[in-house]
């Protein structure tokens, strides 16, 4: 196979995502990513030392694409929810990513620039100190639940089904939610969370 003369960490981050989008995590293999860059396994190695150097030059590769502009919206909850919504919508591009941001998102430089943008909405509207760490914290927690359960186990998916086949006289209430929630799609899933979630999070009185 022809090699070219040097890669770039883009080019082989882009060859990995485009690995993970057609076989999945699974499939994500330094022979994988070489065979899709047109090179041996071994020239890889050259550019990257191992597997978790390759998840990182996705991670990072991937976050590169988010808009870090501050929000202009007047309410700093809603500039939070435009920050989310923006991290969401990148990922859910490669729903096989999902696992490697949750690895990855404290050490991926643009992960950081993002959550440097995060940092700065709450510090502006009071956050300070312990309040700001948790903020965060919720928040992260949030958004990287429903990217897991968007995509590995979505509302609309099976399990949420056989939950409704199960006897009311069991489950009446689980029965019920369940129904109720085959009928939410993931847009209003996650729109409407984090508005239930920024509801409760609320500065310090300075």
């Amino acid at each position: 196979m022809p090699r070219p003369r040097s890669l770039t960490s883009p080019a082989i981050a882009a060859a990995a995502v485009a690995v993970l989008d057609r076989d999945g995590l699974s499939g994500l293999t330094m022979r994988a990513v070489a065979k899709e860059l047109r090179i041996a396994t071994m020239g890889l190695y050259r550019y990257v030392a191992d597997r978790d150097e390759l998840e990182l030059l996705v991670v990072d590769h991937l976050l590169a694409d988010i808009d870090l502009a501050p929000p202009t919206a007047p309410d700093w909850r809603d500039r939070v929810a435009a920050l989310l919504d923006r991290m969401r919508t990148t990922v859910s591009a490669h729903p096989a990513t999902v696992p490697l941001v949750v690895r990855h998102r404290q050490s991926a430089p643009n992960s950081l620039r993002w959550i440097e943008a995060m940092l700065t909405i709450l510090t502006d509207a009071g956050f300070t100190g312990t309040g700001r760490v948790l903020a965060q914290r919720t928040l992260i927690a949030f958004l990287l639940g429903h990217l897991q359960n968007e995509h590995y186990g979505p509302l609309s998916g099976a399990g949420t089904a056989a939950m409704t086949r199960l006897p009311p006289s069991d489950y009446p209430l689980l029965v019920q939610t369940a129904t109720d929630a085959q009928n939410i799609d993931p847009n209003t899933e996650f729109h409407l969370g984090i508005e239930i979630v920024l509801r409760g999070l609320s500065p310090e009185p300075r």
